[in-house]
Protein backbone atom coordinates (compact mmCIF):
# COMPACT_ATOMS: atom_id res chain seq x y z
CA UNK A 1 0.00 0.00 0.00
CA UNK A 2 1.16 3.67 -1.06
CA UNK A 3 2.16 6.10 1.78
CA UNK A 4 0.21 9.26 1.70
CA UNK A 5 3.38 10.67 0.22
CA UNK A 6 2.82 8.22 -2.94
CA UNK A 7 -0.64 8.80 -3.56
CA UNK A 8 -0.47 13.04 -2.97
CA UNK A 9 2.66 12.73 -6.02
CA UNK A 10 0.89 10.08 -8.19
CA UNK A 11 -2.34 12.74 -7.80
CA UNK A 12 -0.71 15.47 -8.10
CA UNK A 13 1.17 13.61 -11.74
CA UNK A 14 -2.46 12.32 -12.66
CA UNK A 15 -3.58 16.03 -12.45
CA UNK A 16 -0.78 17.47 -13.79
CA UNK A 17 -0.44 15.79 -17.38
CA UNK A 18 -4.43 14.77 -17.66
CA UNK A 19 -3.53 10.89 -17.08
CA UNK A 20 -6.13 8.99 -17.96
CA UNK A 21 -5.48 9.63 -21.41
CA UNK A 22 -1.93 9.22 -21.70
CA UNK A 23 -1.59 6.88 -18.49
CA UNK A 24 0.61 4.04 -20.03
CA UNK A 25 2.92 6.74 -21.30
CA UNK A 26 3.59 9.14 -18.33
CA UNK A 27 3.42 6.22 -15.65
CA UNK A 28 7.03 6.59 -15.60
CA UNK A 29 7.14 10.15 -14.92
CA UNK A 30 7.81 11.52 -11.57
CA UNK A 31 6.03 14.92 -10.99
CA UNK A 32 9.15 16.60 -11.04
CA UNK A 33 10.48 15.22 -13.82
CA UNK A 34 6.81 16.59 -16.19
CA UNK A 35 7.39 19.80 -14.41
CA UNK A 36 11.27 20.23 -15.02
CA UNK A 37 11.08 18.85 -19.00
CA UNK A 38 8.21 21.15 -19.62
CA UNK A 39 9.73 24.23 -18.04
CA UNK A 40 13.21 24.05 -19.60
CA UNK A 41 11.51 23.39 -23.32
CA UNK A 42 9.87 26.47 -22.91
CA UNK A 43 13.02 28.26 -21.91
CA UNK A 44 14.75 26.54 -25.00
CA UNK A 45 12.24 27.21 -27.28
CA UNK A 46 11.89 30.97 -25.97
CA UNK A 47 15.42 31.19 -25.83
CA UNK A 48 16.13 29.75 -29.37
CA UNK A 49 13.28 32.09 -30.66
CA UNK A 50 14.79 35.22 -29.95
CA UNK A 51 18.64 34.15 -30.58
CA UNK A 52 17.36 33.47 -34.02
CA UNK A 53 15.42 37.17 -34.41
CA UNK A 54 17.69 39.40 -32.90
CA UNK A 55 20.41 39.54 -34.45
CA UNK A 56 21.63 40.96 -37.66
CA UNK A 57 19.03 40.26 -40.67
CA UNK A 58 16.75 38.10 -38.10
CA UNK A 59 13.62 39.52 -39.86
CA UNK A 60 14.69 41.12 -42.45
CA UNK A 61 16.66 37.77 -43.68
CA UNK A 62 13.91 35.69 -42.72
CA UNK A 63 10.85 35.45 -45.49
CA UNK A 64 8.75 33.41 -42.52
CA UNK A 65 9.25 37.26 -40.23
CA UNK A 66 10.05 39.69 -42.70
CA UNK A 67 7.95 42.79 -41.94
CA UNK A 68 6.62 43.93 -45.32
CA UNK A 69 4.64 47.81 -45.70
CA UNK A 70 1.18 47.52 -44.81
CA UNK A 71 -0.86 46.35 -47.80
CA UNK A 72 -1.86 49.70 -49.10
CA UNK A 73 1.28 51.53 -48.49
CA UNK A 74 2.72 48.68 -50.87
CA UNK A 75 1.09 50.08 -53.97
CA UNK A 76 2.77 53.38 -53.02
CA UNK A 77 5.94 51.84 -52.63
CA UNK A 78 5.18 50.08 -56.19
CA UNK A 79 4.89 53.46 -57.86
CA UNK A 80 8.21 54.65 -55.83
CA UNK A 81 9.95 51.91 -57.40
CA UNK A 82 8.12 53.14 -61.07
CA UNK A 83 9.68 56.39 -60.86
CA UNK A 84 13.28 54.76 -60.30
CA UNK A 85 12.70 55.51 -56.22
CA UNK A 86 12.72 52.16 -55.23
CA UNK A 87 15.17 52.67 -52.80
CA UNK A 88 13.53 55.15 -50.66
CA UNK A 89 10.84 52.48 -49.65
CA UNK A 90 13.60 49.94 -49.39
CA UNK A 91 15.10 51.73 -46.86
CA UNK A 92 11.89 52.15 -45.06
CA UNK A 93 10.96 48.08 -45.09
CA UNK A 94 14.73 47.69 -43.50
CA UNK A 95 14.81 50.23 -41.09
CA UNK A 96 11.56 48.37 -39.86
CA UNK A 97 13.22 44.95 -39.95
CA UNK A 98 16.85 46.11 -38.18
CA UNK A 99 14.46 47.93 -35.28
CA UNK A 100 12.35 44.44 -34.69
CA UNK A 101 15.51 42.87 -34.40
CA UNK A 102 17.09 45.01 -31.93
CA UNK A 103 13.53 45.18 -29.71
CA UNK A 104 13.21 41.54 -29.71
CA UNK A 105 16.12 41.07 -27.65
CA UNK A 106 14.08 42.11 -24.84
CA UNK A 107 12.23 39.32 -24.66
CA UNK A 108 14.51 36.69 -23.56
CA UNK A 109 14.05 37.58 -19.62
CA UNK A 110 10.11 38.12 -19.39
CA UNK A 111 9.53 34.75 -21.67
CA UNK A 112 11.94 32.74 -18.98
CA UNK A 113 10.25 34.77 -15.99
CA UNK A 114 6.95 33.81 -17.48
CA UNK A 115 7.96 29.80 -17.37
CA UNK A 116 9.33 30.49 -13.83
CA UNK A 117 5.87 31.81 -12.92
CA UNK A 118 3.32 29.12 -14.96
CA UNK A 119 0.41 27.19 -12.30
CA UNK A 120 -0.63 23.92 -12.33
CA UNK A 121 -3.46 24.75 -14.24
CA UNK A 122 -1.14 26.33 -16.78
CA UNK A 123 0.90 22.93 -17.08
CA UNK A 124 -1.48 20.81 -17.53
CA UNK A 125 -2.94 22.82 -20.26
CA UNK A 126 0.06 22.82 -22.27
CA UNK A 127 0.87 19.25 -22.38
CA UNK A 128 -2.52 18.02 -22.77
CA UNK A 129 -2.96 20.54 -25.32
CA UNK A 130 -2.97 21.32 -29.03
CA UNK A 131 0.48 21.96 -30.76
CA UNK A 132 0.49 25.47 -29.70
CA UNK A 133 -0.49 25.28 -26.43
CA UNK A 134 3.11 26.90 -25.12
CA UNK A 135 2.86 29.41 -27.80
CA UNK A 136 -0.46 30.42 -26.65
CA UNK A 137 0.79 30.65 -23.20
CA UNK A 138 3.54 32.84 -24.01
CA UNK A 139 0.85 35.16 -25.88
CA UNK A 140 -1.38 35.78 -22.93
CA UNK A 141 0.75 36.24 -20.14
CA UNK A 142 3.91 38.32 -22.22
CA UNK A 143 2.13 40.49 -24.56
CA UNK A 144 1.28 43.30 -22.79
CA UNK A 145 5.07 43.46 -20.85
CA UNK A 146 6.82 43.01 -24.28
CA UNK A 147 4.91 45.44 -26.01
CA UNK A 148 5.96 47.96 -23.61
CA UNK A 149 9.58 46.88 -23.69
CA UNK A 150 9.84 46.34 -27.50
CA UNK A 151 8.36 50.33 -28.36
CA UNK A 152 10.88 52.24 -26.82
CA UNK A 153 13.50 50.13 -28.56
CA UNK A 154 11.56 50.25 -31.88
CA UNK A 155 11.39 54.19 -31.36
CA UNK A 156 15.12 54.80 -31.20
CA UNK A 157 15.62 52.92 -34.15
CA UNK A 158 13.72 54.39 -36.36
CA UNK A 159 14.56 57.97 -35.16
CA UNK A 160 17.59 56.92 -37.24
CA UNK A 161 15.64 57.01 -40.29
CA UNK A 162 13.79 60.23 -41.56
CA UNK A 163 11.64 58.17 -43.53
CA UNK A 164 9.63 57.41 -40.29
CA UNK A 165 7.74 60.92 -40.21
CA UNK A 166 7.02 60.34 -43.76
CA UNK A 167 5.56 57.01 -42.88
CA UNK A 168 3.13 58.49 -40.45
CA UNK A 169 1.87 61.31 -42.32
CA UNK A 170 0.71 59.29 -45.10
CA UNK A 171 -0.26 56.20 -43.26
CA UNK A 172 -2.21 58.51 -40.82
CA UNK A 173 -3.87 59.96 -43.81
CA UNK A 174 -4.68 56.62 -45.32
CA UNK A 175 -6.07 55.88 -42.15
CA UNK A 176 -8.62 59.12 -41.81
CA UNK A 177 -9.80 57.82 -45.12
CA UNK A 178 -9.96 54.11 -44.50
CA UNK A 179 -6.79 53.19 -46.42
CA UNK A 180 -5.14 51.82 -43.69
CA UNK A 181 -5.45 49.90 -40.83
CA UNK A 182 -5.23 52.10 -38.00
CA UNK A 183 -3.49 50.21 -36.49
CA UNK A 184 -0.65 50.61 -38.84
CA UNK A 185 -0.96 54.36 -39.00
CA UNK A 186 2.27 54.80 -36.79
CA UNK A 187 5.20 53.18 -37.61
CA UNK A 188 6.11 52.30 -34.28
CA UNK A 189 3.08 50.57 -33.17
CA UNK A 190 3.75 48.57 -36.79
CA UNK A 191 6.68 47.46 -35.61
CA UNK A 192 6.25 46.09 -32.60
CA UNK A 193 2.89 44.47 -33.70
CA UNK A 194 5.30 42.94 -36.12
CA UNK A 195 7.82 41.88 -33.97
CA UNK A 196 5.66 40.26 -31.40
CA UNK A 197 3.77 38.10 -34.28
CA UNK A 198 7.22 37.13 -35.87
CA UNK A 199 8.58 36.10 -32.32
CA UNK A 200 5.24 34.50 -31.26
CA UNK A 201 5.48 32.41 -34.98
CA UNK A 202 9.13 31.14 -33.92
CA UNK A 203 8.37 30.12 -30.69
CA UNK A 204 4.87 27.87 -32.47
CA UNK A 205 7.43 26.54 -34.80
CA UNK A 206 9.97 25.50 -31.78
CA UNK A 207 7.33 23.55 -29.91
CA UNK A 208 5.66 21.56 -33.12
CA UNK A 209 9.21 20.51 -33.58
CA UNK A 210 9.19 18.99 -29.83
CA UNK A 211 5.60 17.88 -30.20
CA UNK A 212 6.45 15.96 -33.24
CA UNK A 213 10.09 14.55 -32.51
CA UNK A 214 10.81 14.50 -29.03
CA UNK A 215 13.57 12.03 -29.63
CA UNK A 216 15.75 15.25 -31.31
CA UNK A 217 15.26 17.66 -28.55
CA UNK A 218 18.44 19.02 -26.94
CA UNK A 219 18.02 17.53 -23.38
CA UNK A 220 16.82 13.86 -22.46
CA UNK A 221 14.28 15.15 -19.86
CA UNK A 222 12.55 16.45 -22.68
CA UNK A 223 12.13 13.84 -24.96
CA UNK A 224 10.80 11.77 -21.58
CA UNK A 225 8.39 14.37 -21.16
CA UNK A 226 6.84 14.85 -24.35
CA UNK A 227 7.90 11.15 -25.56
CA UNK A 228 5.45 9.80 -23.11
CA UNK A 229 2.52 12.49 -23.64
CA UNK A 230 2.36 10.51 -27.11
CA UNK A 231 2.23 7.07 -25.99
Amino acid sequence: MKSLPGLCAAAVLTFLLGAQAHAAGLSDLSNKDATSGLKQALTEGARFAVASLGKPDGFLGNPQVRIPLPENLQRAAGMLRGLGMGRYADELVATMNHAAEAAVVEAKPLLVNAVKRMSVQDAKGILTGGEDAATQYFRRTTSAALTQKFLPVVAKATRKAKLADKYNEFAGMGARFGLVDKRDADLNSYVTRKALDGLFLMIAEQEKKIRQDPAAAASGIISKVFGAIGK
